[in-house]
């Protein structure tokens, strides 16, 4: 089993429009919900790839509710999320069907509670028991401490459970120094991380800082992937277009699965710029166009860099 951390789950809603224009009023053509959270957006492409997934974090209130509901239709995800009092919290895209461009709105998630969180730290160590590897993804809700995914982190290290960090500012800076298998960092995140804008000298310090292996995304260029077994480059065969809205979550799911079937870095890193690409030609995130993940697949240009590049 596969685990996912959401500690700020949310609902997922998606509204198409012919064209996104400030200060006017807008006729929506099309509306989807889903369960949110990026950990939860990795958790159902993993389950779509044949991986047996369990969910967790919080979840809460009557958002809450709809986000379960909603999971409980997902083949494959096992729902161990923990309630909460305060409420879930909405993401609202909006898609602009005329240029494809899509405008997020994220509301902030609930308060949690000192018990609240130990209580899931019990959860976590109980779930980490039947895990094959964990991934920690997303923002931290209020209440929780910046150093919380560094806790996460250890605890899966002492568990000899692999993990996989996707988050952003301090808690990646905290969460790096424990130490993660893999960081999937975005370059404006690898660079608030490092101080460099320039990805290759920035992976090699976001990996002196902890992480045994740093996968940047870099949008349209790509993965560049630094790791224990040398450094590469991959590339999709084109730029889609489309909504890039969980992208990077299937990447994850990418990389992550691969990490369990024990696949060598390049194939892994074929699958997730494949499975990125894909999810740029759904139409919400957490799902990907699997004619085009397969069409895509063989055609990722992956190229091992020396190690001075």
């Amino acid at each position: 089993m596969i685990l996912t951390v959401t500690l700020n789950t949310a609902l997922d809603i998606t509204y198409r429009v012919g064209a996104l224009r400030p200060h006017t009023s807008h006729r929506v053509s099309a509306v989807a919900e889903r369960p949110g959270g990026k950990g939860v957006n990795v958790a159902r492409v993993l389950a779509a790839l044949g991986h047996a997934t369990t969910v967790t974090g919080f979840v809460g209130g009557a958002t809450g509710r709809a986000v379960r509901e909603l999971l409980a239709e997902t083949p494959g995800v096992v729902d161990a999320l923990l309630p909460v009092a305060g409420p879930t919290r909405r993401t609202i895209a909006v898609v602009d069907e005329r240029t494809g461009d899509t405008t997020q709105l994220n509301e902030p998630g609930p308060q949690i509670a000192p018990a609240e969180w130990g209580a899931f730290l019990d959860h976590y160590e109980e779930l980490l028991a039947g895990a094959s590897a964990v991934a920690l993804c997303g923002s931290l809700p209020p209440g929780v401490q910046v150093g919380a995914y560094a806790g996460l982190i250890k605890a899966a290290r002492s568990a000899g459970v692999p993990v996989l960090l996707d988050t952003s500012g301090e808690p990646l800076r905290r969460g790096v120094a424990a130490r993660p298998d893999l960081v999937k960092p975005n370059a404006d995140e690898l660079a608030e991380l490092t101080g460099s804008h320039e990805p290759s000298r920035a992976t090699q310090d976001a990996r002196r800082r902890g992480a045994t292996a740093v996968v940047a995304s870099l949008g349209p260029q790509g993965l560049l992937a630094l790791t224990p077994e040398g450094r590469w480059h991959a590339v999709p065969p084109t730029r889609e277009h489309g909504n890039p809205t969980g992208a990077g979550d299937s990447a994850v799911a990418g990389l992550l699965s691969s990490l369990v079937e024990q696949l060598p870095w390049p194939d892994r890193l074929s699958r997730a710029v494949a499975l990125s690409a894909a999810t740029v030609r759904a139409p919400a995130a957490g799902e990907f166009d699997r004619a085009a993940y397969e069409e895509l697949l063989g055609r990722v240009a992956v190229r091992k860099m020396s190690s001075a590049a």
